[in-house]
């Protein structure tokens, strides 16, 4: 992206990607009804002499130069003429025009230059892109982006940067002006902080909607819409006037896969004042975007409103946990692993991490705020980052490694970085929470520095905003390149588009995995368009599967009804059993998560979202209770071998951060960071840490391990096998399976 950016900066535009230009396939005519005319008029044809032409035609180098000034690279060129030949070998009569003036060349009366006119339109029939490459370019033009809001531009907004640290207030400042407002719109980055504005104006006596991707709930009872809306940023309207705007988490706007809705309610939200709530790393980009709009930027600082500071010691051993401790692991492994070790020490914890339903994720931390709850500890993912009000004490991070996604779509083991390092060590010690002062330190002694490090560098300042094309820009795409599949379209429209240094060109690759998913399908381009919108997880296979299911249902014209899912979703669901089972669930509530969303797009084929809504209330309840017995799940799943997980020692366990951490380092290409034992992994680390480095990677599932295991043992046989037939008696089974240890 930052390329692109850097190469459209300065108006100029770039060669085309020409690999991404999928070419048509042009079949041979056929015997013709009228006969051939071409051989009436002249005589048949030698294809043996032809093919002599069309080789020489081939190899001159003046006709490849003329070809390259029509857009026609050594690539295109080569794949033009192979297409071309093969359809003047195969046809059995040609147009007239190209009959007559091959027979002139084989009799000498013509120039073998002069198949160029046909070889070009030829061209242009398998890439029709060479004939309207200036049209779309401007179609792809994304510069000058605040043009795209007529409405925002009409008013003259008054723009604040409300800019601090978590837990500083600037959100509770922002929301107090929404809610002193006749009209007003707040935009969060997650459902779960949409319900709490909510609520929170409802109660507080100001009538307000909610408008996710998923619900839409008007409070008014005749269904008239309230002056305020709490919505999810992808829904806000820009069309809409209001007196207040709130954007939350203003820093998303480089966020390589959303960032775009952040951009758009910032340059498109129609309000007398836009509230904008974030770090300081967003000022200079915001302040540089309204500068072209001619708007200014106050700005408002906050301090963190109760202390927080990092220990100098490490937690090292989990009998070392206090009430109000939250774990942070960046895997679902390690939050079973740590949530077993717990409670092998009988101590109870809650647990969250993204994929839970948001029911289930508020139930857990309504169960760890409780103070008559025995449940005194938290083990999450960073999805407690945001959107939950936690009393937590002391933040302990099990490790500083989290598998991303970059710009590319590539996914990188890298520590992580400061913004989100603050994000999540802040949740300590919050002002509305029983703990007045936070605490942050870390699972390994070897991980402290770092982490001190990481805590202490200032964030970089952002760069660059994120941009989208719209359903009308791919249509009007598909209108001069009608052939041409959704995923191929949106892959040539990234690489035609132009943007100014400030913006980039989000990440579109679950688009197109949706994309290439229902191809095969018959829809109109505005109807798939929309499905491959749809949010959807695509590293389960039940959800992509569903996604495939509901588009053939509508494009057969078959309404999706609550029993026909029913049905699908083989209901009643009975409770887990074990992990798997619970994960089972959560992608079943997925799924009823993409009807209600396809629900709001097309009423009429998903015509039951209420029922559904009861159904995934009652869904939510089943995983609840999942989650609440999620260690005897775990307990189960390791006994029935469909966990692996190895209770690994604090040694160990801060080898395997080291080798990590490392790793990740070589990966980067990074300057050392200071971590001496990180930068030299113990070469003593042994099958435990690699199998367990191996899944924290994702390069292992639990199952891999498993068949491995049996491939070691029956491997293992033989070879005792083989020793013994040559005199040498075979020493030591297996050892045992050593117990988990107190570490």
């Amino acid at each position: 992206s930052a390329s692109s950016s850097s190469s459209s900066a300065s108006g100029g535009s770039k060669a085309p990607n020409t690999s991404l230009f999928v070419p048509l396939t042009v079949k041979p005519q056929g015997p013709s009804a009228d006969g051939d005319v071409g051989a009436e008029l002249t005589r048949p044809l030698d294809k043996n002499e032809v093919k002599k032409i069309l080789d020489k035609f081939y190899k001159r180098k003046e006709i490849q130069k003329l070809g390259a000034d029509y857009g026609l690279d050594a690539r295109l060129f080569h794949q033009a003429f192979i297409s071309f030949r093969n359809y003047i070998m195969q046809s059995h009569s040609l147009d007239v025009d190209i009959h007559i003036i091959l027979n002139d060349i084989c009799f000498s009366a013509a120039h073998v230059d002069d198949l160029f006119p046909f070889f070009l339109r030829h061209a242009k029939q398998i890439f029709p892109v060479l004939d309207c490459k200036d049209d779309l370019r401007k179609i792809s033009d994304l510069r000058i982006p605040p043009n795209w809001y007529p409405e925002a531009r009409a008013i003259q907004r008054k723009i604040i940067f409300h800019s601090g640290p978590t837990n500083s207030g600037k959100t509770y400042h922002a929301i107090q002006k929404y809610l002193s407002a006749k009209s007003g719109v707040y935009c969060g980055p997650l459902k779960l902080l949409a319900h709490e504005i909510f609520e929170k104006s409802n109660a507080a006596g100001v009538p307000c909607d909610l408008v996710t991707g998923e619900e839409r709930v008007t409070i008014e009872p005749d269904g008239k819409q309230a002056a305020h809306v709490a919505c999810t940023v992808e829904m806000c309207s820009v069309t809409t006037p209001y007196e207040v705007a709130v954007i939350d988490e203003i820093q998303m706007i480089r966020d390589p896969a959303r960032g775009w809705a952040w951009t758009r309610a910032l340059l498109g939200l129609c309000a007398e004042e836009v509230h904008l709530c974030g770090e300081s790393a967003a000022i200079d980009l915001v302040t540089e975007l309204m500068y072209t709009t001619g708007e200014e930027v106050e700005v408002r600082n906050y301090e963190r409103l109760t202390p927080i500071s990092v220990l100098d010691h490490a937690l090292e051993s989990l009998d070392n946990l206090r009430p109000g401790d939250c774990i942070v692991c960046f895997s679902k492994n390690d939050i079973y692993s740590v949530s077993r070790q717990i409670e092998i020490r009988g101590l109870e914890s809650a647990v969250i991490y993204g994929s839970l339903p948001p029911g289930t994720k508020l139930a857990q931390a309504k169960k760890f705020n409780d103070p008559d709850d025995p449940c005194k500890i938290l083990v999450a993912t960073d999805a407690i980052g945001m959107g939950l009000n936690l009393s937590i004490r002391r933040i302990i991070f099990y490790s500083l490694i989290k598998p991303t996604i970059n710009e590319k779509g590539e996914r990188e083991i890298e520590p992580i970085t400061t913004s989100q390092a603050l994000q999540i060590a802040g949740r300590a010690g919050r002002f509305s929470s029983k703990y007045k002062e936070g605490e942050v330190t870390t699972m390994n002694r070897e991980d402290l520095s770092l982490l001190k490090e990481i805590l202490n560098r200032p964030v970089d300042p952002i760069k660059a905003a994120g941009l989208h094309p719209t359903a009308e820009q791919i249509e009007m795409f598909a209108y001069h390149l009608p052939d041409t599949t959704l995923s191929n379209l949106i892959d040539i429209f990234v690489d035609f588009s132009q943007v100014d240094g400030q913006y980039f060109v989000c990440n579109m690759d679950d688009f197109k995995f949706s994309a290439e998913l229902i191809q095969h399908i018959p829809l109109s381009l505005r109807v798939r368009y929309v499905f491959c919108t749809a949010p959807i997880n695509k590293k389960q296979p039940f959800v992509c599967s569903s996604l495939l299911q509901f588009a053939r249902q509508y494009s057969r014209n078959e309404p999706l009804t609550f029993s026909w899912l029913r049905r699908y979703i083989k209901w009643p669901l009975l409770p887990p059993k074990n992990i798997k089972d619970l994960m089972d669930l959560e992608a079943v509530h997925d799924v009823l998560d993409l009807y209600l969303w396809l629900s709001y797009r097309f009423i009429d084929m998903f015509p039951d979202a209420s029922l559904i809504r009861e159904l995934q209330k009652e869904l939510d309840g089943i995983i609840q209770d999942g989650v609440h017995n999620i260690t005897k799940l775990i307990k189960i799943s390791e006994a029935q071998k469909l966990l692996n997980l190895e209770s690994l020692s604090a040694e160990n366990q801060s080898r395997l951060s080291g080798t990590v951490k490392g790793q990740a380092r070589r990966m980067r290409g990074a300057k050392t960071l200071g971590n001496k034992a990180a930068e030299t992994p113990s070469p003593s680390v042994g099958e435990k840490s690699l199998a367990s480095r191996l899944v924290q990677q994702g390069l292992l599932t639990a199952d891999m391990l498993k068949q491995l295991e049996k491939e070691w043992l029956t491997q293992q046989t033989e070879h005792g096998k083989d020793k013994t037939e040559h005199g040498t008696p075979s020493k030591g089974t297996r050892r045992k399976k050593k117990e988990p240890d107190s570490d």
